[in-house]
């Protein structure tokens, strides 16, 4: 009797207990990632995770009173036009003031993208308290920052580097630098790990490289063509800035199908549009700036060079004896 009173009575069924006390212990080490761990577990996170704020009108109060008769179709359609308008003329007035300021522009972007995607992921499991997270996230955005355009620097500015002795050091060891950084950086998220949550910081260390390879590579890669001349930085703007327009125009009077889920608004038949308009007006664009480049960039060449001497960064040309 008493041992059936051990067996039934009194603390309930062991093996309950018994799986109570595992799903506790398994819900201590246990991470949860979007889309897994569906019980209680996500009350808490959904909990802890912020909303996303709705979005708001940012419209200026001039376009919205002179706009005021129109239905929301066409009054989406004039500002969409104004301010495509406006900042088609910032862009051209950016590439009035030389590649520098472009350079700054591509800089500029790249840092509001990064920023963006990391905040996407601190937002999602910024109720862990991981240490460090962003810290570290910005420190390797310096980190290949620094590989990546000092070796442009050392290319392209190589008359200016040999002046200065502090840079020519930075040049000389520039890779012994990078790599040092990156294993400071590699350091510093080890002994950040915490017990339990190796998994979810592991994510976001990996979430980070991703993010850097994405981002910092493509603007690099941008920043390397502006170098090779300013037509395979503008052509290539140029047409996306032309296929976006062309799928909004001709979604807006012939759209009728929808093209993803995504975006309900987007239509196959702005895709479809898009893309062939901007082929053939590619197409005319491209031939006329092949026809001035030339001259253009030589223009560039020569007004830089005689910039650079009368600063005394370049030695003074050299005839060559007749």
């Amino acid at each position: 009797m008493t041992e059936l009173r051990r067996r039934g009575g009194g603390g309930g069924d062991p093996d309950s207990t018994e799986n109570i006390s595992d799903k506790e212990a398994d819900g201590d080490d246990k991470l949860t990632f979007p889309g897994e761990g569906e019980g209680e577990i996500e009350g808490d996170s959904k909990a802890d995770t912020p909303d996303v704020p709705p979005s708001t009108d940012n419209t200026p109060q001039c376009l919205n009173k002179a706009l005021e008769g129109l239905s929301s179709r066409w009054k989406n359609w004039w500002i969409r036009g104004i301010l495509s308008l406006t900042m088609i003329i910032g862009f051209f007035l950016i590439i009035y003031l030389g590649p520098i300021m472009l350079i700054f522009v591509v800089m500029g972007v790249q840092i509001k993208c990064f920023h963006e995607i990391i905040t996407i992921g601190y937002r999602v499991y910024h109720s862990y308290e991981l240490p460090w997270f962003r810290t570290l996230s910005w420190y390797f955005l310096i980190c290949v920052n620094y590989f990546f355009y000092g070796e442009t620097v050392a290319d392209y500015f190589g008359a200016l580097v040999q002046r200065e002795e502090p840079l020519q050091f930075l040049v000389r060891y520039h890779r012994f630098i990078s790599f040092a950084l990156y294993l400071a950086g590699f350091c510093m998220f080890v002994l950040s790990l915490v017990k339990k949550h190796y998994r979810l910081q592991f994510y976001m260390f990996a979430w980070t490289h991703v993010t850097l390879l994405i981002v910092v590579t493509q603007s690099h890669l941008v920043i390397q063509n502006l170098f090779e001349g300013m037509i395979w930085f503008i052509v290539p703007i140029s047409i996306v800035i032309c296929n976006d327009i062309m799928a909004y125009l001709f979604g807006f009077f012939f759209g009728r199908t929808p093209l993803i889920k995504l975006s309900p608004k987007k239509t196959w038949e702005g895709f479809i549009g898009g893309f062939f308009a901007t082929v053939v007006l590619s197409f005319f664009v491209l031939q006329q700036l092949l026809v001035l480049q030339p001259e253009q960039q030589l223009s560039i060449f020569n007004t830089l060079r005689n910039h650079l001497q009368e600063q005394g960064m370049l030695p003074p040309a050299v005839e060559e004896a007749q």
